[in-house]
């Protein structure tokens, strides 16, 4: 059996499901921005867009990528008539930012087929204006209700918050360390609501980095 591609996976996965998540702003990030003066921002594996319709609701002019277009349609059904959104279907393993941004976020950037995590987030760092916001948020361990091998792939290895700011400045001359601040560097528990119908909780990495001015 041929290996599907990343883009495959996703589309499918997205085609074949319907809605796969809650449409809702993932909460770390709504606490990271929350009180940030708008501006630009890009929402990197935007998927059905639960963040980039949260930001631009309030105000940001975003700019959406995902893999799968079938996810970013989702997205695209619920926007508002005054919601600035660019959505874009493009591979992040590819994607260069053509600008930069007063905020880059990228939450839950985990895959069960291969994925440059770590290339697309120094790439999304260096898209950072300055004075900007660097907001990561993902899964700091998997939850033991879910199965530890998905579809024939082992679960990925899941980085510390620590992890990912080492893995943005380790041999990259294009981001020096002196100019971001660390804002949040925190495993950060959240409530979710199991396959069963209970409430349990699970962490998140959070990292958010500013850049200098």
């Amino acid at each position: 059996m041929t290996e599907q591609t990343a883009a495959e996976y996703w589309e499918n996965r997205y085609r074949d499901n319907g809605r796969s998540w809650s449409g809702r702003v993932n909460a770390s990030l709504e606490r990271e921005v929350s009180g940030v003066t708008p501006g630009t921002a890009l929402d990197l594996g935007s998927g059905e867009g639960g963040d980039a319709l949260w930001l631009a609701h309030n105000g940001w002019a975003v700019t959406a990528v995902d893999i799968s277009p079938t996810a970013l349609t989702i997205g695209a059904t619920a926007q508002g008539p005054d919601d600035d959104i660019e959505w874009i279907a493009a591979d992040l393993a590819e994607w260069q930012p053509p600008t930069t941004y007063n905020l880059v976020t990228s939450c839950f950037l985990h895959s069960t087929v291969d994925l440059p995590r770590e290339d697309i987030l120094r790439r999304a760092a260096e898209a950072v204006a300055p004075s900007g916001l660097f907001v990561t948020v993902g899964h700091a361990g998997v939850p033991h209700w879910v199965d530890h091998v998905e579809h024939g792939h082992p679960t990925p290895e899941l980085p510390t918050p620590d992890d990912v700011l080492a893995s943005l400045f380790v041999d990259n001359p294009r981001l020096d360390r002196a100019d971001w601040t660390v804002v949040t560097n925190a495993l950060v528990e959240r409530q979710v609501t199991l396959p069963n119908g209970s409430t349990g909780t699970i962490e998140d990495a959070v990292l958010t980095l500013r850049r200098a001015a």
